[in-house]
């Protein structure tokens, strides 16, 4: 089915093709749930949306619901798999194409799964891949500007997310929306029974919050009721994706300590605010921040922990929004000292195009080229580069935009690509030639 849309992709006109292609995905979703007997009639299925924070809140979510001894899969753009048996996922995108999604429903129900964590993209709504999917829970991080390059307009991203919780509105199910989003009132209209979280509005509010480097505490409150909390991953963007965690959990009935032990279970989520530590002086992290929101939420909380230098790298996808390039390169001009600018999934767009970009936006920022800011295509090359450019404790290096991914899409083909390994066996050689050198 993928080679025929392919094929067809290239026979008629592009606009034309936007038109008719989330038919042809409806078609293949409907198939695809005959082909395997409906298998989500049969699991209480949760869906997680939103532009930021949809990989960790599953996560959270899953774990929690595991952690409570409910048998509990998972579905995300870095996981899948029952229970504690969850393994890394292959696949270049958020959710499934719809034969894979409904082959791995039936394969959770056929290992006793009785609920399912799914991560659900604007992409996957908007094409109708998860058709015949009742949803019972929908869950909103928050809607920024993002894919406009697919979606056209902001409006038409946010009806894609919306239609999520027209979905669960339809089975009576619940909606869990950030009160702090600006498009709240959007999804809190659409679905009679929702439930809000957010810091400082919202049903659920945090509390006390105290960060430290590698978790963050707070109480979260609702009415009389008060959870302890402990999220191991650092940042207050966490704060937000476990309070819709903890909002879950209660809508399915879980007590106070299963749900306070359920989230401090989460050790990390691969590719999100990963520290990599080798022995160095420095601080290492790679995370999977791509749009310029995830780029304030990450610089927001990597900069106060920076006591030295804060060098980033990072990158922008060909084919995808050309007009975030620019910004992305002026906020981290605010936030960092050093730029080092490389590919990100350049595919059949010339790097060094998209490097023009992202640097026209830095040098708005106050970066000079060739002395804050460096352009290197080959983003091995500026990974290495960049350790060259900490030295001290204190110093932090942050690698974005790549994440967990275990690809990189290059004009020439696709190529195997593991950040953190890379990152990590480069520290490796740069600490063996300092004890080689003394």
């Amino acid at each position: 089915m993928a080679n025929i849309r392919v094929l067809v992709k290239k026979l008629i006109p592009t606009n034309l093709f936007k038109k008719i292609e989330p038919l042809g995905h409806l078609v293949e979703a409907v198939l695809a749930n005959v082909r395997y007997g409906f298998p989500s009639r049969h699991l209480h299925v949760i869906g997680v949306t939103g532009t930021n924070g949809k990989t960790t809140t599953s996560a959270l979510i899953q774990r929690m619901l595991h952690e409570a001894g409910y048998k509990t899969a998972l579905l995300s753009t870095v996981q899948y798999g029952v229970g504690q048996d969850i393994i890394p996922e292959s696949q270049h995108m958020t959710t499934a194409s719809a034969p894979l999604l409904q082959r791995r429903l039936r394969d959770f129900k056929r290992q006793g799964a009785e609920w399912v964590v799914v991560e659900t993209s604007s992409h996957a709504l908007a094409q109708h891949r998860i058709w015949g999917i009742p949803y019972e829970v929908a869950v909103l991080t928050n809607v920024t500007g993002d894919h406009l390059d697919y979606h056209g307009t902001f409006a038409n991203y946010l009806e894609a997310k919306r239609q999520l919780f027209v979905i669960t509105a339809r089975h009576h199910g619940l909606g869990v929306i950030n009160a702090e989003d600006a498009n709240a009132d959007t999804f809190t209209s659409t679905i009679t029974n929702h439930f809000t979280y957010g810091i400082h509005k919202g049903d659920l509010r945090a509390a006390k919050i105290k960060q430290a480097p590698d978790h963050t505490t707070y109480r979260a409150e609702v009415g009389d009721e008060r959870y302890d909390i402990r999220v191991n991953i650092p940042g207050e963007f966490n704060v937000y994706n476990s309070l819709a965690a903890i909002a879950v959990g209660r809508a399915i009935g879980l007590s106070k300590r299963q749900i306070e032990v359920g989230l401090a279970a989460t050790k990390s989520v691969e590719g999100r605010m990963m520290a990599i530590n080798e022995g160095q002086k420095f601080g290492a992290i790679v995370d999977y921040a791509s749009t310029p929101d995830a780029f304030e939420r990450f610089f927001e909380t990597v900069k106060p922990t920076a006591k030295g230098k804060l060098v980033v790298v990072f990158g922008s996808a060909g084919r995808r929004d050309e007009a975030k390039r620019a910004v992305q390169g002026e906020i981290a001009a605010k936030y960092a000292d050093e730029i080092i600018i490389t590919e990100e999934d350049d595919r059949d767009v010339d790097g060094n195009e998209i490097m023009t970009q992202i640097a026209a936006g830095a040098e708005r920022g106050g970066k000079v080229k060739d002395k804050n800011l460096f352009l290197i295509l080959d983003r091995e090359e500026a990974i290495g580069f960049a350790l060259t450019r900490v030295s001290r404790a204190g110093d932090v290096v942050a690698f974005l935009g790549k994440g967990h991914e275990k690809t990189i899409e290059r004009a020439d083909g696709v190529y195997p690509w593991n950040e953190p390994e890379i990152v990590r066996e480069a520290i490796k050689g740069l600490l063996i030639g300092k004890k080689r050198r003394r």
